[in-house]
Parts: structure tokens; C-alpha cells; sequence
């Protein structure tokens, strides 16, 4: 990237996350960027351990609630828990405010939705990226999320003021135009790259589906489990998931579908994902709504068929190297799970589409046209 351009990123979405798409997205956009700066002291994200982020010498968050005092049990230990973290967050936008006030840079880039900057901006410009309108267009799943106290007014305030917008995908860019139409001259489309290199061929299938990362809300999990129920039992066939453990409600619903003994999560680190999506007879992403979809391109690089829901940005980025179905039909979704686990030839034909399909996206590709949007500010 140009190294005549300053670029400083903020610490929001490395406060959020400690492993998810928009922060694996701005810890490759910081790598790619020699001169850019990240205002941070304080985080937990996995990403931020890369030996590249050692030069921002970011102290780690990583005490959990069962860690903080653990050897203590005390009323009210829980608040003084939620006062640490809020402690250390107002450390970090701290830091992020004496950067600011200092401009020495070109652009700022803010991390997520927080409106904290634009006091300090002192006339710089900033590049806002919008990940997806899932918020807008399904208020009724986040009606009780907390993140949707930044998301909204917050982000709708961001968008209007920026100079200009990074949508990640083209379905992306077409959402933000349903809300704000006289913005179409401001929007810029930077697709995504993928965190794995591609892996050895003729990996051996087991008898499992896979399924990724957060499953509330508008990811649909519930429909999907009933969609599979009937092919775990019929074809001898276990569900894998990834990510926090099943909630109460989901443990009840897989008891009562008659799965629970075919079902199993587990936390996976990248090495340990990538062989989960190598190994799998099918991943299965049956969300109803999807900004990107960064677990698509693990699939094709991990050599694993993908199965997907035919809505928003998924046959966008899937292209041909995929098989789609409807996701508010459960019949429909069992009908293509099915076809791909008990066909080695769909499946071989399926990958074989998704190693060429992955080519077509990279993080260095994304920081160049990135590096190209700041450039028009200038």
C-alpha cells in the first residue's frame, strides 16, 4: 500500500470482538498498511496476537468473570467486574482521542459505529465501511441486543457525515441505497479477503456438517436443525459447530428433535477450523441475511462444498461454486443438504469450482482498493 498515506484506525471493534469477521477484516487492512496506526492498550482479540501487532504493545484483556478474583466470592463482585472492563474501555477511547487530537494522519477509519470522534476530526477526513443493513432490515431480532444502541442512531449519523463509504459487497452497497439515496456517489464496493491458504487436495470426508460461528437471531439455526434432524438420523451423519456453547433453549430443541447425541461445539482455533471445514461432508450457511460471508471463502479454500442460503450477498460472493437454497423453507434446505452429502461427485464438482472461485479474493487485493478509496480524499 501507499506509503504516503497515514492511516489511524480506532480500538471499537477490537473492544467487541475477540474473534469475528470485521476485526479479522481491519487486522489485515492494518497489516497491509505501513504507515497506519491502531489506537489501542487493551484487548482480548485473537488477531491482535499476530507477532505484526507486537509494536503497539496492546495489553491483554483476557480476564473472563470467572477469572477476575477468582479465589473471592463477594456481593456485588459482579459490578466491580463490569466497572474494570469499563475502566479499560475508557482507557482505550482515551488513546484514541489524544491521537486524534494530535492529526497526525490523513485518514481516520473508525472500527465500528461509536460517534465518540467526530469532535476531534479537526476538519480530517474519515472513511466509514459498512459491513451490512442487517439491523435496518431486521430490527426485529435486535430489539433487545445491546449493540443496537450503537448501531442506531449512531450509525445511520456516521453514514451521512462520512466522506466517503466501503460496502463489502455490491448486495451490501444496494441496502445502504434503500435507505440513503442521495448517497450513491459516496459508496465504494471492497470485497473481502479470506484467512486461509489453500489446503492439500484429497483430504478424506467424514460423516459431519458443519456449521460456523454465531447461531441467534437472523442465522436461522433453529430451522436449520430441524431442516438436518432427519438426515442425521438416516445417513449416520453428526452436526459440528463452532463458536460459544449451546445456549439452554438450543440444547432443549436438539433434545427434542432426538439429536443431542449427534450434535457437538467446540471453540476452534484457525489451524483447528480449517481441518473442521477440510474434513466436512458439507458446510451449511443458512442465514437469512449476510453482509459478506467470510465463512463462504473458508469453504472453498478448505477444499469443503458449500451449501447456502440464496439470499443477500451469499449467491454474490458463492457465484457457481455453490448450492443454493431458500432458507425460509425448511424442505428446501434439507432437499440441497441432502443432495450434496450423498453425492461424491457433487461434491468433488462443487470444490473443485470453489478453488477457483476463492482466487478471485485476497486481503492484499482489499487493502489496495482500500488504499485507493483514501486517495480520493486527498
Amino acid at each position: 500500500m501507499n506509503k504516503g498515506i497515514k492511516v489511524l484506525y480506532d480500538y471499537q471493534i477490537f473492544e467487541i470482538q475477540r474473534i469475528g469477521g470485521i476485526s479479522r477484516y481491519f487486522s489485515e487492512l492494518i497489516k497491509f498498511s505501513p504507515e497506519a496506526e491502531l489506537s489501542l492498550k487493551y484487548s482480548d482479540n485473537l488477531y491482535l496476537k499476530d507477532n505484526y501487532f507486537k509494536k503497539y504493545e496492546i495489553l491483554s484483556n483476557d480476564i473472563s468473570y470467572n477469572l477476575f478474583l477468582f479465589s473471592l466470592k463477594f456481593k456485588g463482585k459482579g459490578h466491580i467486574y463490569k466497572y474494570y472492563n469499563k475502566m479499560l474501555q475508557k482507557d482505550n477511547q482515551s488513546i484514541s482521542i489524544n491521537r486524534l487530537k494530535k492529526s497526525d494522519f490523513n485518514i481516520f477509519h473508525p472500527t465500528y459505529y461509536d460517534t465518540y470522534f467526530l469532535k476531534y476530526l479537526k476538519g480530517k477526513s474519515f472513511v466509514l465501511t459498512v459491513y451490512d443493513m442487517i439491523h435496518e432490515l431486521f430490527p426485529q431480532y435486535f430489539h433487545n441486543f445491546h449493540i443496537n444502541k450503537i448501531t442506531s442512531p449512531n450509525k445511520k449519523e456516521l453514514i451521512i457525515k462520512s466522506n466517503a463509504i466501503i460496502a463489502i459487497s455490491e448486495n451490501t452497497r444496494k441496502d445502504i441505497l434503500r435507505f440513503f439515496p442521495e448517497l450513491i456517489g459516496k459508496i465504494k464496493v471492497v470485497y473481502l479477503g479470506f484467512p486461509f491458504e489453500n489446503i492439500e487436495d484429497n483430504i478424506k470426508k467424514d460423516n459431519y456438517i458443519l456449521f460456523t460461528g454465531e447461531r441467534a437471531y437472523y442465522k436461522n439455526f433453529d430451522a436449520f436443525v430441524q431442516a438436518i434432524a432427519p438426515l442425521l438420523k438416516k445417513y449416520d451423519f453428526k452436526l459440528v459447530c463452532t463458536g460459544r456453547p449451546f445456549t439452554d433453549e438450543e440444547k432443549i430443541l436438539l433434545n427434542n428433535l432426538n439429536i443431542s447425541d449427534r450434535t457437538i461445539c467446540t471453540f476452534a482455533t484457525e489451524d483447528q477450523l480449517r481441518e473442521l471445514y477440510s474434513k466436512a461432508s458439507a458446510f451449511v450457511f443458512p442465514s437469512l441475511y449476510e453482509g459478506f460471508g467470510i465463512p463462504i471463502l473458508e469453504a472453498f479454500a478448505s477444499n469443503c462444498p458449500a451449501v447456502l442460503s440464496n439470499t443477500s450477498s451469499m449467491p454474490e460472493i458463492g457465484g457457481d461454486a455453490a448450492l443454493y437454497f431458500d432458507p425460509y423453507s425448511i424442505d428446501d434446505m434439507r432437499r440441497q443438504i441432502e443432495r450434496v452429502i450423498t453425492s461424491t461427485a457433487l461434491q468433488n464438482d462443487i470444490i473443485e469450482k470453489g478453488k477457483k472461485r476463492v482466487k478471485q479474493y485476497s486481503w492484499e487485493k482489499c487493502a489496495k482498493e482500500t488504499m485507493e478509496v483514501y486517495n480520493t480524499l486527498l
